[in-house]
């Protein structure tokens, strides 16, 4: 009985030294592919490591339109997702990399039509013109417009949904960009 015993026991340090040699060879594999080409982190970045500083220049308004403070809450909310999620430490000035811009759109258009002639929906088209220079990497260097809408009930006015939107609007535009600039998806 003990020798049946033991050669379960044996059979069993086998199969879990199996098990365990696939987990590592696995995890190997998986590191490997990470560490190939680029830089990666699993804030999804591929900033090199030699960047250490960001410039975000304070956005300004070149439409009529839109909240007071538009402008201000872009461009901390930028600032603040920057932080959150990279290494980088803001500058004034003379960073390796640079954001700067201006809301080039705040637009409030009528779409999908009803049979009175009517807006069924009515759109929300916010507009960002970024220029990104990396001081480190000119080839990445860009001038670009972004844009994100958000569409409401033509039954809600624009004042009673505008709160709602406009931060969901920001938080998306705010993501393609840190997308085409730290992550270059």
């Amino acid at each position: 009985m003990k020798n049946k015993e033991w050669k379960m026991k044996n059979v069993n340090d086998i199969f879990f030294n199996k098990k365990l040699a696939l987990i590592h060879y696995s995890l190997f594999i998986s590191l490997l592919f990470l560490s190939s080409c680029k830089i990666y982190s699993f804030t999804g970045t591929t900033l090199s490591k030699d960047l250490k500083t960001i410039t975000i220049q304070n956005f300004v308004m070149n439409t009529a339109g839109g909240p007071a403070n538009l402008t201000l809450t872009f461009t901390e909310k930028l600032k603040e997702y920057y932080q959150r999620n990279t290494s980088l430490k803001l500058k004034p000035n003379d960073a390796d990399l640079l954001l700067e811009g201006a809301i080039t759109g705040y637009e409030l258009t009528p779409v999908s039509a009803t049979s009175g002639d009517k807006a069924a929906l009515n759109r929300l088209t916010i507009r960002v013109e970024v220029r990104f220079f990396n001081a480190k990497n000119e080839d990445e260097n860009f001038e670009k417009e972004f844009s994100f809408y958000q569409d409401f009930p033509q039954e809600q006015t624009l004042a009673q949904v505008e709160g709602s939107l406009v931060p969901k609007i920001i938080d998306q535009l705010v993501l393609n960009i840190f997308n085409d600039t730290a992550a270059q998806w």
